[in-house]
């Protein structure tokens, strides 16, 4: 039993759209391919789908570029006319546009100024103006973000020092569990965690004990 014939229309699911375009595209190039073997044709089909995606098949026996010379050698068409001439106007417009903006550049530092009238010079004097301006503020927007990054450092290093001048006052708020009569070996030991060496030091100069001359000897101790 043979397959119905379908009717040749849009096929309006996507999904089955998709499927059908895929299966004809192959079923094509294996044509194409088959002529390219057989009859020694040069083949080239070029394809896009409705989502834009590109399929292209070529005969190995021929480029891209080969068969576009043999179609415009059929047809008299010449297809790189019309593309060479815009590509030569789009590159004479960007040499013109390179050639004023030298020239400019020449004018703005001193130069090429004797083919200027007054007005053009006002002109010119009011572009350097606008320029410098937009320098200025550059420049000063620059200036601001390093001056506030420095005053932020410096507020985080006056936070520092704040807690450990509180950490210090506290260190000063346990000098009484220090003994009077003790030496700095002792004083030392009684020291809270984590107290500076410079804390120590006053601490242990603030308790040293008064130097006495015992009776009999020329010795100097500690009381």
């Amino acid at each position: 039993m043979g397959r119905g014939k379908i009717e040749i229309k849009k096929i309006e699911n996507a999904t089955n759209r998709q499927v059908t375009y895929s299966k004809r595209r192959n079923g094509l190039f294996k044509k194409a391919q088959e002529l390219t073997v057989l009859c020694d044709a040069k083949v080239s089909l070029i394809m896009f789908s409705s989502t834009g995606k590109f399929h292209e098949f070529l005969s190995p026996n021929i480029s891209t570029k080969g068969v576009f010379d043999l179609y415009q050698k059929a047809t008299g068409i010449d297809l790189w006319n019309s593309h060479y001439e815009r590509m030569d106007e789009n590159y004479r417009r960007l040499k013109e546009i390179n050639k004023k903006l030298r020239r400019e550049i020449r004018q703005r530092m001193g130069g090429d100024l004797n083919e200027l009238n007054i007005k053009e010079l006002q002109a010119l004097e009011a572009k350097m103006d606008s320029s410098l301006l937009a320098i200025r503020e550059r420049k000063y927007h620059v200036i601001k973000t390093q001056t506030d990054k420095h005053k932020k450092k410096v507020r985080n290093l006056e936070e520092r020092h704040a807690n450990l001048v509180m950490d210090l006052a506290k260190l000063d708020d346990q000098d009484g569990i220090v003994e009077t009569g003790g030496y700095y070996e002792s004083t030392m030991g009684l020291l809270p965690t984590g107290a500076s060496n410079l804390y120590a030091l006053r601490l242990y100069q603030n308790q040293q004990p008064p130097l006495v001359l015992h009776h009999g000897t020329n010795d100097l101790r500690l009381a």
